[in-house]
This record gives structure tokens, C-alpha cells and sequence, in this order.
């Protein structure tokens, strides 16, 4: 397992990150128990969640993820050897009115009650890495390419926000602060405040990453290797697309995508196009697909960890074997070819 510095922390992460999304609906906790004892015997040592999982988000089960990953710390110890990172809901409108008065901001109070309400439900006393899922500001965020303005927009400004997590950090209730879903302008202005003495430093930026979507190279990538403010890849694999697996319209019995098709992300015709061409090619290398998009994003330069979500256990395994593969030139070559043919399918 390769290890690398989270920001300017000091503190050194594993670059295969367990993500938990799926917990407490597609995984049981016994499974999420399968995968979390596996995952730290083969030397990982983050853990990524959020106060809103599991996905599909509902109200009966809003919060099961990080109680799960609580009752795992309780039963199995260790907590001094994992590096722990949480969400904060951002601004939802009506899709959350279960969370804070149906009315989430990322504004001191909710900040406050956020941080207590997933210390409580982790069976921890302290976050390492606690992260705004999204900005309070409209941006182009899941699934959008292009930023359209929105006029006499009322949000928490980003100073206050930055104000309300240094509160946290002195409390010792958090350790260090990251961004997700954010754009090359929100975090540089995190930064900025931070070296003026106004808050925390960003250590890291969550965004989606994966040979259907690299729109991270262009800014965000600069920031976060000049920033030292690396990248938490999530959607390695694209829900699961560029493991072949929903080629010529197939729907599995029981995958993410078939359970919930209102995810359609990372389904359209030019995905379907740029997924043949990858498919074809990791095959052509006697590789598996899911094998080849994870070693990609496990190369970049400005990649701190992959956060991979799994709902079976060969789908983490084959994980693990693309962090310890190296893709050849010629192969990664070919992935540029595909790439200027088929850039930012599914944005």
C-alpha cells in the first residue's frame, strides 16, 4: 500500500481510501464489518463517510453509515490508527427536510451540530479530516460543465464558514478541514483566508475523478499540487460503468444502477461510446477494466487518495490490485487517444 501526505498536515494516508456510502442500504453492517477488517489487514488507514449516508438518501436511514462505522471502532479498537473523514450537508433546499429544520448551512450552528451529532454517531471525540460536502454557493457541481451565475443569491460567506470550522478545530472536535465538490476559486479562497491567519488550512479537495471525468485537470489540478491540497478522487470507476458491466443496456441483478437508475450520471450516449473504447482497450492488455481506471487515478500526480465505495468484496480486491498496478507508456498513451475523442463525458 503506498502512503501519502494528506495536505500539510503531517499526517501520511493510504492512497486506497474506503469509502462508505453504500452502508446501511445496498451493504449490511455485517458486510461493511467484511470490509472494513479487510480493507485495514491490507494496510488501509482512511475511512471516508458523511453525516447524509448511506446513498440513496432518506430519512429512515440518515446517519446508519456513520453509526455503523461507530459500532466497528467500539467492537474492533484502534481508532488512533485511522485517519477518520466526515461531511457536513450543505444548503439542499427540500431534498433534507430531516436534517437541521430542513434547512442545512454551513453556518456556526449547523456547523456545531453537525460536528457533535457525527462524533456521537462515529463513537469518537474527535474527526481527523472534516469536510464541507458541497459549497453554499451554486457552482457546477454534479454533473454540470459550465458556470451560470445566480443573481442576488443569499449564502454564508465563506470567511464565516472558515470562522465556525476554526472554532471546531479548537475545541478539538476536528483535526483538519477539506473541501468537496468545490472549484479551483472556492479553494483558492479557502486558502487565501487561511494564510491570513482567518481559519484552518484546507487539506484536501473531494471531487469526482475518472477517466469519464477529468475535469480536475483543468484548475483544480494546478491548486492542488502548487497548494499542496491534493485530490480525494471519488467515482473511480464511475459507478461502476467502467467496469464494463452495464454495456449494450445490461442492468445486473442488484447493482447501484440498477437500484437506483435516477443516478444517471454516468449514463448517456457518449459515456456508453468512451466505455466501449476503454473496455476494449484494458482487455486488449489482458486487464480488467475496473483493474485499469483504478491504477489511472491512482497514478495522477495530483491524487492524495481513490476513495473506493464497494457493495461486494471482489469489487474492493480488484481495487487493491489497481493501486499496485503500473500501466504501461504505450497503454496510457492509448488512454489519451480515448480521452481527446471522448473528453468529459459525464462532467
Amino acid at each position: 500500500m503506498q502512503y501519502r501526505p494528506l495536505g500539510r498536515t503531517g499526517l501520511n494516508v493510504s492512497a486506497l481510501c474506503l469509502g462508505t456510502m453504500t452502508w446501511g442500504e445496498q451493504n449490511s453492517p455485517e458486510e461493511a464489518f467484511e470490509q472494513m477488517d479487510y480493507a485495514v489487514a491490507n494496510g488501509v488507514n482512511f475511512f471516508d463517510t458523511a453525516e447524509m449516508y448511506p446513498i440513496a438518501t432518506r430519512a429512515e436511514t440518515y446517519g446508519r453509515t456513520e453509526e455503523i462505522i461507530g459500532d466497528w471502532l467500539a467492537a474492533r479498537g484502534g481508532r488512533d490508527k485511522l485517519i477518520l473523514a466526515t461531511k457536513a450537508v450543505g444548503p439542499g433546499g427540500d431534498r433534507f427536510p430531516y436534517i437541521r429544520d430542513g434547512q442545512p448551512r454551513l453556518n456556526r450552528r449547523h456547523i456545531q451540530q453537525a460536528v457533535d451529532d457525527s462524533l456521537k454517531r462515529l463513537q469518537t471525540d474527535y474527526i481527523d479530516l472534516y469536510q464541507l460536502h458541497w459549497p453554499e454557493r451554486t457552482t457546477d457541481r454534479f454533473g454540470k460543465l459550465g458556470f451560470r451565475e445566480v443573481a442576488d443569491e443569499e449564502t454564508v460567506p465563506i470567511e464565516e464558514t472558515l470562522a465556525a470550522l476554526d472554532e471546531q478545530v479548537r475545541a478539538g472536535k476536528i483535526r483538519h478541514i477539506g473541501l468537496s465538490n468545490e472549484t479551483a476559486w472556492g479553494t483558492m479562497t479557502f486558502l487565501k483566508l487561511a494564510e491570513s491567519g482567518k481559519g484552518p488550512r484546507v487539506a484536501s479537495v473531494q471531487n469526482p475523478y475518472s477517466l469519464l471525468n477529468r475535469s480536475f485537470e483543468t484548475g483544480l489540478a494546478e491548486v492542488a499540487l502548487r497548494e499542496d491540497c491534493g485530490l480525494l478522487a471519488y467515482a473511480p470507476v464511475a459507478a461502476g460503468v467502467l467496469t464494463g458491466k452495464y454495456q449494450g443496456g445490461r442492468r445486473p441483478e442488484g447493482a447501484r444502477l440498477t437500484l437506483f437508475p435516477q443516478n444517471s450520471r454516468y449514463m448517456n450516449p457518449q459515456a456508453d461510446a468512451a466505455v466501449a473504447k476503454y473496455v476494449a482497450l484494458a482487455r486488449a492488455w489482458d486487464l480488467d477494466p475496473a483493474v485499469m481506471a483504478h491504477a489511472y487515478v491512482f497514478s495522477r500526480a495530483f491524487v492524495t487518495a481513490s476513495i473506493v465505495g464497494a457493495t461486494r468484496m471482489e469489487h474492493l480486491k480488484l481495487a487493491f490490485q489497481g493501486e499496485q498496478a503500473t500501466l504501461p507508456e504505450e497503454l496510457l498513451e492509448s488512454i489519451e487517444q480515448i480521452h481527446a475523442e471522448h473528453t468529459y463525458p459525464c462532467p
